[in-house]
């Protein structure tokens, strides 16, 4: 572990990303267990707790063992953002240079992270958990997850198969050129893959929940799907959208043209009066030529919002309203 500068205790080897909502139930004995793992470990460590707007007295808990252990932050946001926005506010309090990130229900086990850090310690950028046995339900849970995670694998073209754990690791530098939006955290190894990162998968282990219930159902299938078109998007056209839209604009115009010269054939060839005999398919070319230029209009402006977008200012997600430490 000498890699990790470990004797630098000015510098944080590794920091530990929990978003937090609705866990009283559990979150004593996730510090706990997350303390005892990361001692063993023998890096210099944090665990930055993220609390997400609970309804219960999740933010007391944490507090109390902040206030107690000086390795411990506690984000409080102002509200219930969702898991992406909580975790975007840990990676951007977190100082190590390895961070962990998963799941604060104890379906994810703290002993297991050691084995993402020795893949960190191999090389590897993005070390991502692979739920190889599941204990979810087979219809609301099971099958689904299985066509998304095979529909985001042939999408990004990054071939793992479990992209919606959290329960990944990744080196200091991929998180510093990450922005999160929406619920794009499942997505993080396809964001990161464009630019070169070295990702591997591997086995954990998924537990039946020890306490309360899932925020998840099978609405967020629902969300995947939209969010796979995003993904598509951001991995092949996000610096150049006219070539995504221009595609619909060509064969828009390809069609058009071939209406049209079809229309104008019988037209000059046939004498046929083109509102008589071909009225309908004459709307269609005029349509299909608008939607044309539609699509070349909105590919000109996604340009503009592309290069806005690169240029603007960081604009946050969530919003803090309090860090505690010691």
């Amino acid at each position: 572990m000498d890699s990790y500068n470990k004797n630098n205790q000015t510098k944080i080897d590794c920091s530990v990303v929990v978003p937090l909502y609705n866990e009283s139930a559990v979150a004593d004995e996730l510090y706990q267990r997350l303390a005892k793992t990361m001692n063993e470990t023998g890096l210099y460590y944090e665990l930055i707790f993220v609390e997400d707007g609970s309804g219960d007295n999740t933010l007391e808990i944490i507090k109390a063992i902040a206030e107690k252990d000086s390795k411990v932050v506690v984000v409080e946001l102002r509200r219930n953002f969702g898991q992406t926005p909580a975790l975007a506010a840990g990676f951007d309090v977190a100082k190590g240079n390895i961070i962990v990130s998963m799941d604060g229900d104890l379906q994810h086990c703290p002993e297991e992270i050691p084995n993402f850090l020795e893949k960190i310690k191999d090389g590897y950028d993005v070390v991502s958990g692979w739920r190889k046995v599941r204990v979810d339900n087979l219809v609301m849970r099971k099958i689904p997850s299985r066509i998304a995670n095979w529909l985001i694998a042939k999408t990004s073209g990054v071939d793992i198969h479990d992209f919606g754990t959290t329960f990944k690791a990744y080196k200091r530098e991929i998180i510093d050129e990450l922005n999160l939006y929406g619920e794009m955290h499942r997505f993080i190894p396809a964001l990161v893959s464009r630019s070169g990162a070295k990702i591997i998968e591997i086995p954990i282990k998924n537990i039946v929940r020890p306490s309360g219930s899932s925020n998840y159902g099978i609405s967020r299938t629902f969300r995947v799907a939209f969010d796979l078109i995003t993904i598509r998007f951001l991995l092949g056209y996000i610096t150049k959208p006219l070539h995504f839209f221009g595609k619909g604009a060509f064969c828009s115009f390809v069609i058009a043209a071939l209406l049209s010269s079809y229309i104008l054939y019988d037209k000059f060839v046939y004498k046929v009066p083109i509102l008589v005999a071909h009225g309908p398919l004459a709307g269609l070319a005029a349509i299909l030529l608008m939607v044309g230029l539609i699509f070349i209009s909105t590919g000109l402006l996604g340009e503009m919002l592309s290069r806005i977008y690169f240029e603007s200012t960081d604009k946050k997600i969530y919003s803090v309203r309090k860090i505690y430490r010691r």
